[in-house]
């Protein structure tokens, strides 16, 4: 997996040319017509994690592959990218149409105190991915295309107005979302286990060989959230209808597929990274959760 992909790396890949505002103090803000972005000499997107958020409204047949999962697109498709989630895109044609928009936290939060990852697009065990209906790619292109024309104009409170076309798209994406899919903590119980999702999910994605997974057992997790760990195990076992231990295996095995699928580190490395101290321990582990060695689900 490579480094995360910065706001320079991005202008540099994309179209060959750096903007004069990348270090505005109310952060940054760009959008595009992604015709205007693709051609012969279009780069292909790493699998990586970026330093910006992203939301693209898509046609066409695609591939994206966000974190561990492989989603195929057909038609038109809102989607919402986390700065915290490593993906790239596989297009299955050539003739992909569209709007995309990239901005900084800073830019968001310059009028808003809620955190991105507030919303269920860009939190944790988040669903990014939102088919539209033919009125719903209409009312989401008008959007964009008032973006498109704002961008340009001199107006002074033209970011405010973009901060807005933003934020209307992403309620119109939750409008689209039975509500009953909204998650709301009810209890002590959803909201231990919401700490204890938040804190295995910090401690991902591994980008570097370096990089460790170390709170690997349910006492480590109860430990840092200051509970007993008979309490966390219950909590999350009510909450879930998983074990503390299952939810922690499941999620190292995502991450064990990922870094397989997506980096060329050894078997070695991403056992290590992952808190195995030994190839043996990482082999054991992940062929009792597959029925395949990590070597044989690489070359698949």
């Amino acid at each position: 997996m490579s480094k995360a992909e910065t706001l320079q790396d991005f202008y540099q890949r994309k179209v060959n040319w750096l903007p004069g505002n990348l270090q505005q103090s109310i952060g940054h803000f760009n959008v595009f017509r992604i015709e205007d972005c693709i051609g012969p000499n279009a780069k292909q997107v790493t699998y990586s994690r970026r330093t910006f958020y992203k939301i693209s409204l898509m046609r066409g047949d695609n591939i994206i592959h966000y974190a561990d999962k492989s989603i195929k697109l057909s038609g038109s498709t809102l989607m919402f990218f986390s700065a915290m989630v490593p993906y790239t895109f596989e297009h299955m044609s050539d003739d992909r149409t569209g709007f995309f928009c990239i901005f900084t936290e800073e830019f968001f939060l310059e009028k808003f105190r809620t955190g991105l990852s507030e919303f269920p697009m860009f939190g944790l065990n988040a669903k990014p991915v939102y088919a539209l209906n033919d009125e719903q790619d209409a009312y989401v292109t008008a959007l964009f295309q008032k973006m498109l024309s704002e961008i340009n104009t001199e107006y002074a409170f033209k970011y405010d107005l973009l901060r807005n076309y933003v934020t209307e798209v992403i309620y119109y994406a939750l409008k689209t979302e039975p509500s009953e899919n909204v998650y709301k903590h009810v209890d002590a119980k959803s909201r231990i286990t919401s700490v204890f999702t938040e804190l295995l999910e910090r401690q991902f994605p591994i980008e570097t060989p370096s990089q460790r997974f170390v709170l690997r057992s349910a006492n480590d997790f109860a430990q840092r959230l200051s509970v007993h760990v008979n309490h966390l195990n219950r909590a999350i076992r009510e909450t879930t209808g998983k074990t503390t231990t299952d939810h922690i295996a499941d999620r190292l095995l995502s991450e064990a597929k990922s870094l397989l699928r997506h980096t060329d580190w050894n078997i070695s490395e991403i056992g290590y990274c992952l808190g195995f101290e030994e190839p043996t321990h990482f082999n054991n582990f992940f062929k009792k959760q597959t029925q395949q060695t990590p070597s044989s689900f690489r070359n698949v």
